[in-house]
């Protein structure tokens, strides 16, 4: 909402731009905002998407979606977003759609259900912030006890179970990213008994391939 409008609407004050919608995670994540305005097409990453993983903050912001096309308003309010505003916004509709957020309660905002849309990126808890990181980055996913370790060229994460189609299950618990692996080879396990294992671009590690997976070794 450009700062012109603020003092044409009363308790409105804004606190943070974004350019694309990993930016407006981002500063959603630093600033905590009562209310987004969030552009549906955006660089990087769209405006449902950054509204999905804003689900995670605690309190949850009120989201309005606003867009230049209205194909997708079903689909907004299908998200429970609070409203649609459709280009160019004029004055009156926008400062309605505050209003219509300013009326509903924290209970019923925190009600909402979590946006669904396939995703371009995982979001994870990081010391008090949310980390987003890119599905094509991820090498690996590993199930330990209760966690989940993601696994990165650059580091390791935890996380929740959140899985998509670019990922193949080598192990019970243990999927890949399908991109990431060079190649197979067998090598010796604990009992020196010669074991197949995915090659990883990147990492050291080494994946281990459960009998039942075998059939699905093949040359990437």
């Amino acid at each position: 909402m450009p700062p012109s409008l603020t003092i044409l609407i009363a308790d409105v004050a804004v606190i943070a731009e974004a350019k694309n919608g990993k930016e407006a995670v981002q500063l959603a994540t630093q600033q905590q905002p009562d209310l987004l305005l969030l552009d549906i097409r955006m660089p990087l990453m769209d405006g449902l998407e950054a509204a999905q993983h804003m689900q995670k903050l605690m309190p949850r912001p009120q989201i309005i979606f606003t867009t230049a096309y209205d194909a997708y308003a079903i689909k907004a309010f299908d998200l429970n977003a609070i409203d649609y505003l459709l280009k160019p916004i004029r004055l009156e509709r926008l400062q309605a759609a505050i209003e219509k957020a300013k009326a509903i309660s924290t209970p019923a905002l925190q009600a909402l259900k979590p946006l669904q849309k396939t995703r371009s990126h995982l979001s994870i808890h990081e010391r008090g912030s949310i980390v987003l990181i890119p599905i094509e980055d991820i090498i690996y996913c590993r199930a330990e006890l209760k966690y989940i370790t993601l696994r990165t060229q650059q580091k390791a994460y935890l996380l929740e179970a959140e899985f998509g189609e670019v990922f193949i299950r080598l192990h019970r618990n243990c999927l890949v990213t399908q991109r990431h692996i060079s190649g197979y080879e067998k090598r010796k396990d604990d009992s020196h008994r010669l074991q197949w294992h995915a090659i990883l671009k990147g990492v050291t590690e080494t994946i281990k391939v459960s009998r039942r997976q075998q059939h699905l070794i093949r040359k990437p």
